[in-house]
C-alpha cells in the first residue's frame, strides 16, 4: 500500500464533497467578493489552492514552468473540476516520483524568505495538502456568510469512499 497516495486519495475525495457543495451555489455568489477573506471569493480562494500545488510541485520541486489559470478561466463552480482533474495528475506524479525518496530535501527560493531553503518531498506533499483543506475550510466559511447550508465537508470518512472513489 503506497501510503501517501490513500491519504491523497481522501483528500481528493473529500474535495468531491466541496465540489457537490459549490455546485449549487449561484455563479454570482461563487464570485461574490467578501471583505473578511484573504483570497475575497470562493472562487479565488478555490483556484489559489488549486494553484498551489503547481506552484509548489512543477515550479519548487521541479523547476518547471508553472502552469497558470487566470481568474478569468473560471466561470463557473464546475470549472473547478476540470483544474482538479490537473492538479490530480500532478499530486499522482509526483507522489510516484517520490517513492523511497520522502525524506530527500529540494533546495530552492520562495518569496517569504531572504536565503534558499530546503524541504523534503514529504513536507511539500504535506504542506499543499493541509494547505488546500486550510482554504476549504474559508470556501465553506464563505458560503455560509451568503446564506448557504454547506454539507459536511470534513475528511472523508470510511463509510463514504465508495461512494466517490472513481
Amino acid at each position: 500500500m503506497d501510503l501517501i497516495k490513500e491519504q491523497y486519495d481522501w483528500v481528493r475525495m473529500t474535495r468531491e464533497k466541496l465540489f457537490d457543495f459549490i455546485e449549487n451555489i449561484s455563479v454570482k455568489d461563487f464570485q461574490t467578493e467578501l471583505e473578511d477573506f484573504g483570497w475575497g471569493s470562493m472562487k479565488h480562494a478555490h483556484l489559489h489552492a488549486a494553484m498551489c500545488y503547481h506552484a509548489w510541485l512543477e515550479g519548487f520541486a521541479w523547476k518547471r514552468e508553472v502552469k497558470h489559470v487566470s481568474p478569468e478561466q473560471i466561470t463557473k463552480p464546475a470549472d473547478m473540476k476540470t483544474v482538479f482533474t490537473e492538479v490530480d495528475q500532478l499530486v499522482y506524479e509526483f507522489i510516484k516520483s517520490s517513492k523511497g525518496r520522502w525524506n530527500t530535501k529540494i533546495a530552492g527560493t520562495v518569496p517569504w524568505h531572504e536565503e534558499e531553503v530546503e524541504f523534503t518531498n514529504l513536507w511539500l506533499v504535506t504542506h499543499i495538502m493541509t494547505h488546500e483543506f486550510h482554504h476549504k475550510g474559508q470556501i465553506v466559511s464563505m458560503g455560509r456568510k451568503l446564506g448557504y447550508v454547506p454539507t459536511d465537508t470534513d475528511l472523508i470518512d470510511p463509510v463514504e469512499i465508495n461512494q466517490y472513489n472513481n
